[in-house]
Order: structure tokens, then sequence, then C-alpha cells
């Protein structure tokens, strides 16, 4: 999976952005401790667990030799991931030499859950008062159909969940771009958004929910506290909505409309139930990534077969093809160059569309290489290269200077702001960017 710029790495990154005060209060949580052992680099997981017990500061040096030579490296990137999650608390003797110590209330909390165990806030409810529960096949299917509902209603105007429209402005803040008479449409980070994986997406959109959640009235630190804590509950299992607060039962909501989790109502009760999108929040990225069966085929004459029934799909080819006919689980399209200038247009790039293709690879080609034809891919570097080959600029032609001096004088003008783009010293000529225009006029006008 390629990196993107736009998505957070790892959940725990949004943990490390608190101010301090919130980030000592998710402390008093076990299970929020364990949420961030879990997600820690091995080595950082080790000085954890080799500091628990130990009350006084360790010398920076001394820790420095728990490692070999070749591992100093991943030795920092623990350390500072423990110093930003402020697990890790640093401090200087009178030699200013450094040392380190585990954050009081995390070692505490920690010693207990590891000593005595956790007892989650809500226990599942006995199976004499659910309805017949989904089977873990039918929860993941429903979880999956839930958020391509949801990302097709992020990337389109079809109405697909009960997400309201303000916040699913915030949530395609970034990913949308306004173009000039068409309205807002997906644009380079969008695309990018969509070549990922579900897991990291998920991050994405949680991160949004969660940086807008004190305009709705809702602590930021409650918000992630509640989501770590939900990432403890078995998947499957039913648990009471009345166990949470008022704030909870308006998230559990919107959880639910992202295929987080799934609402039930019985005759006295009602109950939401985990699936494996909630359930895997606290695991890091690469431990939670898998990879999702592909759809297409794409032939050396252009022409793309995609075995899906998904609209989400679809939506995407659209997006750089054009779709010839549908069938109830086959699209059939064709790559075509209006169809990729239009792409290029909204700023997806010829890499994008081409590890879209690979990515999502039907098993039968998944196995090849490579995987697209690479006359394909090859003619796609070629179209995007086409596009790219003139770059227009708007700028102004200077000519008949009066004197040597002032031609010159006029250049390092030009040069100084950034605006020349060309100049012609033997025939005192002179081109340059139109954002310096008047700035330029006036300054040969004091010239004169």
């Amino acid at each position: 999976m390629p990196q993107v710029k736009i998505i957070a790495k790892n959940f725990m990154d949004m943990v490390a952005a608190l101010p301090t005060m919130k980030l000592d209060k998710l402390y008093d949580n076990t299970f929020i401790c364990e949420a961030i052992l879990r997600s820690l680099p091995p080595l950082a997981k080790k000085y954890v667990l080799q500091m628990l017990y130990i009350d006084v500061p360790v010398a920076a040096k001394s820790m420095e030799e728990w490692v070999l030579p070749d591992g100093q490296s991943k030795h920092k990137v623990a350390i500072d991931r423990l110093i930003q999650l402020r697990i890790l608390i640093e401090s200087a003797d009178r030699k200013k030499e450094t040392s380190y110590k585990l954050n009081p209330k995390f070692q505490t909390n920690l010693q207990k859950h590891l000593l005595y165990g956790g007892v989650l806030p809500r226990e599942p409810m006995p199976s004499n008062i659910t309805v017949r529960l989904p089977s873990l096949e039918d929860l993941d299917a429903y979880a999956l159909q839930q958020w391509e509902c949801f990302l097709l209603q992020l990337i389109s105007s079809e109405k697909t969940t009960n997400i309201s429209s303000s916040m699913m402005k915030v949530f395609q803040r970034g990913l949308l771009s306004q173009r000039d008479k068409e309205g807002l449409g997906l644009s380079e980070n969008g695309f990018q958004f969509l070549l990922m994986d579900t897991n990291a997406q998920l991050w994405y959109i949680v991160r949004e929910y969660i940086s807008n959640s004190e305009d709705r009235g809702v602590d930021p630190a409650d918000l992630i506290s509640f989501m770590l804590e939900l990432s403890f509950h078995v998947t499957g299992e039913a648990y009471n909505i009345n166990t949470l607060t008022d704030v909870q039962k308006s998230i559990i909501k919107d959880l639910a409309d992202l295929g987080l989790v799934k609402l039930q109502q019985g005759r006295k009760e009602s109950w939401f139930i985990p699936t494996k999108l909630a359930t895997n929040l606290s695991v890091s990225l690469s431990d939670a990534s898998s990879r999702k069966q592909g759809f297409v085929v794409v032939e050396t004459n252009f022409r793309l077969y995609a075995y899906t029934s998904s609209k989400l799909h679809r939506k995407i080819l659209e997006l750089f093809s054009r779709i010839e006919y549908e069938l109830p689980n086959l699209t059939v399209a064709a790559i075509t160059k209006d169809t990729l200038s239009e792409a290029f247009q909204c700023e997806i790039t010829a890499e994008q569309i081409i590890s879209f293709l690979q990515q999502n690879a039907h098993p039968r080609v998944a196995e090849r290489t490579p995987r697209v034809p690479e006359n394909v891919t090859d003619q796609i570097r070629l179209w995007e290269s086409d596009m790219n080959r003139v770059d227009m600029t708007p700028s102004y032609f200077y000519d008949e200077f009066p004197s040597k001096e002032v031609f010159e004088d006029a250049c390092d003008f030009a040069r100084e702001y950034g605006g020349l783009l060309w100049e012609d010293s033997k025939r005192m000529r002179l081109l340059v960017k139109a954002e310096i225009h008047m700035q330029m006029r006036e300054h040969l006008r004091r010239q004169k």
C-alpha cells in the first residue's frame, strides 16, 4: 500500500496531538493504557515493560546500552514516540544529563491492569434477551456495505446514509475541490484516499470526526477514550445502549452510519454490536491492513472488465474510463485518451490510476507479472506527459527600453520578486509573470 500524505499513519498520532492535561486524563482508564501499549513500536513496548516497576529515573546513556549499535535508529524512534505520548517524562540533572521516567499515572494503571486484569464498563447482554444476532460473516458484510454507502455519499451527491450534510462537509474537506462549472469534484488527495485500504480510510475519517468534535460540544479526549474503549469489545456481541452516556449514544449513531457498529432493537431493550472496523481501531495500521480481493481485469486493447456489483467501484471507474455497459455483477469500460484527459484535469495522476488497477487486479491476473499490461501503463503515462508538455503561465512582454541601465534594473526588479521568466540582453526584451505586472509598471514609471 503506498504511503498517502493525507492520512494519519496510526490512530495514536491523534492521541499524541492532545494537550498535556487531556492526555494525562486519558491514562485514568486502564484500557486506554493497554490500547496505547499495543500501538507502540516493538522496542518501545520493551522499554515500557522493562521500566514498569522501576520508580527512579533511568539515565538516557544507560538506555542506549539496552540496544546493539546497529539499533540506535530504532532506539531513537522508540524514545521519541514514548515522549510524544507522555509515557516517558524527560528530565535533566545538575550535570545536564538526560534521564527518563515512566508517567506515574500510566505506570500505576498499567501495573494494575497487568496484575488484576480489567473489567469493561459494560458486559455483553445475555442471549435470552437479544434477538438472533448476525453471524460474523453477516456482520462483516454489513460493515462493508455501510462503509461503501458512506464513501459513495462522500464522493458524490447521492444520499446513501443518515449523516448530516454539515458533518459530511467536514469529512469532504481536503478530498473534494471546486470545479469551474461542475461544482465539487474529487481532488488528487480524494483519489489517494480511495486507493487506501479500509482501515487507513477509517483513520482519516475518525481523525476528521475527532477534530470537529468540539464544535458539537464533545471533548476530543472523551471521544478518543470512548473509541479506544470500544476497540476492546468483542466483535459480534450485543451491548446494552442504556449503559452509554447521552454523548456516547449520539456518537454510537454516527459510528453505525460508518459501519463500526450495528444497532438493533428488541421488545424492551436496544443494543449495539461492534464490527471488526471498531475492534481494529487500536491496532497498528500494518497489523490491521489486509489485502482486499481484486475485481479488475485490464486487457491489452485498453478494455477493462470489473467483476463487481458495488456502486462505489463503478463510480471510481467513471473517473478515468468510459463505461460501455453494465450487468448485475460486471461492468465493462474502456480507457481512452479523452477519459484520461478529464481525469488528469481533475488532478488525478497516471501513477494513481495505474496503482488502483494493480491493487485491485482480479485474483486470476493478480499472480501475473505485470498485473496490468505494459502497453496500457506506458500509454497512460505518455498521455499524462502530453498534458504536461506545455505549461501555460500568464505573462507580460516588455521591450523598447530607453537604455541598458533601465533594462538591467527592470530585470533585477523582476528577479527580486520572483517574476522573471525570460530576458534578451542584446535586444533588451523582457518577459515577466502577470502577477507582478502592476509593480513592474510602477517601478518603470519611477525610473522615468
